[in-house]
């Protein structure tokens, strides 16, 4: 009995001319449905319902075949279904590719010459400006807030969680994440400064330490001629001539933050051991009252990266 209605249901989605189940079902006034395609071939030659024998002058059709659900077949329609989400999965995904994708450029990239590599990472430049609620208050940031220099009078500025209070530092606006990033910073006629790039998390208040341990990835100068990378015990620099400006390149993906003497493409030093899985920011300090005065050339272009946690 099952079989026969079983067969029975099936028979009502068979065209009676091809005997395939209905392409693009329509209906005749008589009731009986067949292929779109089949009936108008069979029309050509006869304008008569193949089923029925009833002749029509035009040929009728109607779209509009019910749709009736055959017996045996549950409704499942009030059943909701929710998908399962790969989010996780595919954040995974792409961060590998992300590292991946960058170790295969810098194979590529240590084989190009200096000037090369120079204009290679400046592909990834990013603007920058100074974020003003973390600037130490004896700091002067013009209106623009790209430039600063340190000032002699201390300015009474809210002491946010946020300002450096003992050290000439202030931090960027602009964040980053992922990927590839450049930027420029004007040290011309300095006598003292530092930059690079330190993660959110950084001390703001009291003594600070300028290591990667601490969160920080920076280089500076110190009385004129001596230039430092702020690594454990501290790295001697010696550049070829003074710099005049300096680039720094972060590549997320290589764990990599790199120093580049703009002028002559020179690199100065390469971090490549920061944790890709944070977020960092710029980092300028020692602007010293006296040693760099208001009437110097605008220092240092800088810019802040936020941590991911």
């Amino acid at each position: 009995m099952a079989s026969s209605t079983q067969s029975s249901s099936e028979e009502q989605f068979l065209c009676s001319i091809c005997l395939e189940v209905f392409s693009e079902p329509v209906s005749t006034p008589c009731g009986h449905n067949f292929c779109k395609c089949c009936i108008s071939q069979t029309w050509d030659t006869n304008e008569s319902c193949p089923a029925a024998l009833t002749l029509y002058r035009p040929p009728p059709l109607s779209t509009a075949l019910p749709c009736t659900a055959p017996a045996g077949l549950k409704d499942w329609s009030s059943v909701s279904f929710e998908p399962q989400t790969c989010e996780g999965s595919v954040a995974r995904a792409l961060s590998e590719l992300e590292i991946s994708l960058s170790r295969e450029f810098n194979k590529v990239f240590k084989q190009l010459p200096p000037k090369d590599q120079l204009r290679r990472v400046q592909q990834f430049a990013v603007d920058v400006t100074l974020d003003p609620n973390t600037a130490y208050p004896y700091l002067v940031l013009s209106k623009d807030l790209k430039q600063v220099h340190c000032g002699d009078v201390w300015k009474k500025l809210p002491d946010s969680s946020q300002r450096f209070t003992k050290y000439a530092n202030v931090l960027g606006k602009q964040s980053f994440s992922s990927g590839r990033f450049y930027f420029e910073v004007q040290v011309k006629g300095k006598t003292m400064w530092d930059l690079g790039v330190a993660r959110e998390s950084v001390k703001r208040k009291g003594e600070i330490s300028l290591s990667p341990k601490d969160g920080y990835w920076i280089i500076g100068l110190r009385d004129r001629d001596e230039y430092e990378a702020f690594t454990k015990a501290g790295t001697t620099l010696s550049p070829q001539r003074p710099p005049q400006k300096v680039g720094v390149f972060v590549d997320y993906g290589a764990g990599l933050v790199s120093f580049y003497d703009v002028d002559s493409a020179d690199l100065l030093y390469s971090f490549t051991n920061f944790e890709v899985s944070k977020r960092f920011a710029s980092h300028p300090k020692g602007f010293v009252s006296g040693r760099n005065p208001a009437t110097d050339t605008p220092v240092i272009y800088l810019f802040f990266v936020k941590s991911i946690f």
